[in-house]
C-alpha cells in the first residue's frame, strides 16, 4: 500500500498502529517528498512523507479503513499496489506475520 502523510510523526503513528494491529507486516517511511497537487481549486506544493505498507489482500479493506480513521487529511492518499512476485522467503514472512489477526 502507498500512503502519504503530513509529517514523520503522523507516518510513525499510523505505521505503528497498523503493524501492532496486524494490518501490516512492515512499514517503510520516506521523508523529504514534495507533492504538487490541486486542492479546492488551488495549486498547492507541500512537503509530505511516504509510507509503504506490506499487507495481504484479506487485510486490505480493514487497513484502508484504519488509515482513513487515523489520518489527519480530509481525503488521504491510500492506494494498493499488487505484488506480482518476489523473494519467496520474504513473502512467506509477510504472510506469517499477519496470519494471526
Amino acid at each position: 500500500m502507498y500512503v502519504t502523510c503530513k509529517d514523520r510523526e503522523e507516518a510513525l503513528e499510523l505505521s505503528r498502529a497498523l503493524v501492532e494491529e496486524k494490518l501490516a507486516a512492515c512499514a517503510n517511511i520516506f521523508d523529504g517528498m514534495t507533492s504538487v497537487y490541486v486542492w479546492e481549486g488551488k495549486t498547492c506544493e507541500d512537503a509530505e512523507v511516504v509510507v509503504l505498507l506490506k499487507t495481504l489482500d484479506d487485510k486490505r479493506e480493514r487497513a484502508i479503513a484504519r488509515i482513513i480513521e487515523l489520518h489527519s487529511y480530509d481525503v488521504p492518499c491510500v492506494t494498493v499496489w499488487p505484488i506480482e512476485g518476489g523473494n519467496p522467503a520474504y513473502l512467506k514472512w509477510v504472510t506469517d506475520s499477519l496470519g494471526s489477526a
